[in-house]
């Protein structure tokens, strides 16, 4: 009969308690590098986001230094005119459906005097177009007479 040999030995196990306890070891290291590995790459694109983001504030920042810029943005936005100059603003409702229908750019938002003034026409549509008359003095306690058509 042929002797066998244990499958597991004491020299085997203990090769294997070693080997586990230096893989957990390793293992919350391992976690923390890759974690911080990832925090940086984030704090790397934060970091680049500001930076693009600080170079538009100092392009815009040189750019309203500029008295000729804001000169060209107040006759764009503000509808200003240099003084001795004449300047028109052409009105035309049929221009804005025709850019509307064949979309080549969006409706811009009208300027904040045609939205008041707008407000005050839509505000208007309720009351009378004449003002209401007076009650008369010569009528007792100011009643007014009735100028409706009667139902007789």
């Amino acid at each position: 009969m042929v002797a066998t040999r244990p499958q597991l030995t004491g020299r085997a196990a203990i090769l294997a308690v070693v080997v586990c306890a230096i893989a957990m070891s390793l293992a919350y290291p391992a976690r923390e590098y890759v974690a911080q590995r990832r925090q940086i790459a984030q704090l790397e694109a934060q970091q680049a986001n500001a930076l693009s983001k600080l170079q538009r504030l100092e392009e815009r920042r040189r750019r309203l230094e500029d008295p000729e810029y804001i000169k060209r943005l107040a006759k764009e936005r503000l509808f200003y005119c240099e003084p001795g100059a004449d300047c028109y603003q052409v009105l035309d409702e049929a221009d804005g459906s025709t850019a509307a229908k064949a979309g080549s750019k969006p409706p811009e938002r009208p300027a904040w005097y045609v939205t008041l003034w707008r407000s005050f026409e839509a505000a208007d549509k309720g009351r009378p177009a004449a003002p209401a008359a007076r009650p008369s003095p010569a009528q007792p306690g100011g009643q007014r007479e009735s100028t409706a058509p009667s139902a007789g």
